[in-house]
């Protein structure tokens, strides 16, 4: 920590460039779990060194991935629990990159807040060192910065970015899916970062949160703020198990745009993923949110990913062998559809 950096004149204007050098000391504790080969130096310099580990590729090729965690933040504040928003900063970028069959080098973060409570900020970056040890990834760097006068004091977002890397061999390739190719589902922990506007919404969270906090017989006894709070599930290293065993013709994250967005970004013009609806194993919260909130289910299925948190696409003389080595990795993973004929992308029925 620097002894010579310090600003009255700026404290008073509400930035506390020592309390910033305070949380940089708190979260190298962190930051150090998540090491790995490529790593060239420590944090703190003007960027991140990180050597690219290439042999036996033959074209390597960086896939990156940005994302924050929406208004899943304000849960976070209200409950007064910063220790994982980060595994969701992390999961929301590296379960894109692996969709494209990238294996994460690192990760960087960014941190606004209103005020930096070094204490609060190495606890988040906790979480986010969590999330990156989870996926392989190490923290290599990342920004804390206080915006005084724009944000509450007691607020902040999070956002980050991830790089990975793949032989361009070996980049998912959806023109090879055929009409009878199996879709499996992999489950989610939760409604993961993505729709809490409209939770937010339903369960009037910003002027009840007290109701947050009471057990939930829908919920097997738990808070409907300890399940919602619940991180995102990071999927990358099952998945890179899975690809080395199968032939894996499509991956999709389900985020934000539920089934309808997001399945079909995987799947080519002229086929379509047909996805048996009573064989989706919809979570409780889901449930909840809909009979709560009244949404229909079209909505819900656009919006939440309904307990799964991402879709495969394999050949069905692979689906057994599949299913064996995303389980032996700890998923729960079991199958939803089919892939059809038609323009559709993906159809619920």
């Amino acid at each position: 920590m620097s002894t010579q950096s310090k600003s009255d004149s700026y404290a008073a204007a509400g930035v506390d460039i020592v309390a910033g050098y305070k949380a940089v000391e708190l979260m190298k504790k962190h930051i150090a779990r998540t090491k790995n080969a490529g790593c060239l130096d420590d944090v703190g310099g003007f960027g991140g060194c990180f050597g690219l580990p290439v042999a036996g590729m033959e074209e390597p090729v960086l896939v990156s991935g940005t994302d924050g965690c929406g208004t899943k933040v304000k849960l976070a504040i209200l409950m007064d629990k910063h220790d994982t928003i980060g595994i969701d900063a992390v999961a929301m970028c590296v379960n894109d990159i692996i969709c494209v069959g990238a294996k994460p080098l690192f990760f960087l973060d960014y941190i606004a807040c209103g005020k930096n409570v070094p204490e609060k900020i190495a606890s988040i970056v906790g979480g986010v060192a969590e999330g990156c040890v989870q996926s392989g990834a190490a923290l290599i760097g990342g920004e804390t910065a206080e915006h005084p006068g724009m944000m509450p004091v007691e607020d902040y977002d999070l956002a980050g970015f991830a790089v990975g890397i793949v032989d361009k061999k070996k980049i998912l390739d959806n023109t090879k899916m055929a009409e009878g190719d199996v879709v499996i589902a992999l489950a989610s922990s939760g409604v993961h970062s993505n729709g809490f506007s409209l939770v937010r919404k339903v369960f009037d969270i910003d002027n009840n949160p007290a109701s947050l906090y009471e057990p939930c017989e829908e919920l097997g006894g738990k808070s409907v703020a300890e399940t919602l709070l619940t991180p995102t599930k990071i999927y990358v290293k099952s998945v890179l198990a899975l690809l080395e065993k199968v032939t894996v013709k499509g991956i999709s994250h389900i985020t934000g745009g539920g089934f309808y967005e997001n399945i079909p970004r995987s799947i080519p013009k002229g086929l379509t993923a047909k996805i048996d609806k009573s064989a989706v194993k919809v979570l409780p919260i889901f449930d909840l949110i809909a009979k709560k909130g009244n949404i229909p289910e079209r909505d819900m299925y656009n919006t939440y990913n309904m307990g799964v948190g991402m879709s495969i696409v394999v050949p069905a003389t692979e689906t057994e062998t599949a299913l064996e080595i995303l389980r032996a990795n700890g998923e729960d993973a079991y199958v939803i559809g089919e892939i059809v004929k038609g323009d559709d992308g993906v159809v619920l029925c």
